[in-house]
């Protein structure tokens, strides 16, 4: 089976300046994959160069067995490379629906509005609204479900949990199990919340200073959180 994304010694950053060091992982087609760490250990840099956001110093990327390190990022997202950013970044001008169609590529059988809806029927009872009337939560939503009308085979997701209210946790990541279990759909999870992300994902990608410092099944550090506390507190 070939890997949906891999990462092979890859040094990356922003300009001459170096964020990533030598870094290497592989998900596998419909894997999951937690990336943790303290703020500032590249985390959200590792998905920018996933999505050909920065300069890429050493190293080779491969989406799908394919070498994407030279590519443009418009090219990566129509290959499959889906992605929830940090900040949202919902369009406040539009409404919902046209938030979902504005860069949608369609597939057949794949997703609709309509089937986003049914995953989020939040954003159908909101689906006239403008993007700056909706909450934070149902901003997080819609996030998502733009990213899924591309019809990505790789989603990657930069802190989605982040501000939102424990009932809008809990419908995202029931959300996100669903895509798992019934769309095999391969997901990165960059996440300050160690637990619910271990939770999500079979496998966990701890860094610091740029580096790969562990790499396991998530299921290990659940077992032993003193052994997740030392690693997640690594060069303090």
């Amino acid at each position: 089976m070939t890997d949906c994304l891999t990462l092979r010694d890859v040094s990356a950053g922003y300009g001459e300046t170096i964020v990533l060091d030598g870094v290497s992982l592989t998900l596998a087609e419909g894997g999951t994959l937690s990336i943790l760490g303290r703020n500032g250990v590249g985390k959200t840099t590792l998905l920018a160069s996933v999505l050909g956001h920065t300069t890429l110093h050493a190293g080779e990327i491969a989406f799908a067995g394919r070498p994407i390190a030279g590519m443009r990022p418009f090219r990566r997202a129509r290959l499959g490379i889906g992605y929830v950013p940090q900040e949202r970044e919902i369009f406040p001008s539009l409404d919902v629906e046209e938030n979902l169609t504005v860069a949608a590529r369609p597939v057949r059988g794949g997703w609709t509005p309509e089937r986003v809806f049914a995953l989020f029927p939040r954003l159908a009872e909101r689906h006239r609204s403008m993007g700056n009337q909706l909450s934070g939560g149902e901003q997080q939503m819609l996030a998502v479900g733009r990213a899924l009308m591309l019809n990505p085979s790789l989603l990657l997701l930069d802190e989605p949990l982040e501000g939102l209210a424990p009932v809008m946790v809990d419908r995202l990541l029931d959300a996100l199990l669903r895509l798992r279990a019934e769309d095999r759909l391969a997901m990165v999870l960059v996440e300050q919340h160690a637990r619910l992300a271990l939770e999500f994902s079979t496998r966990a990608v701890i860094m610091d200073r740029g580096k790969v410092v562990y790499d396991a099944d998530s299921r290990t550090l659940l077992d032993d959180p003193k052994l997740l506390a030392g690693l997640i507190g690594v060069g303090r």
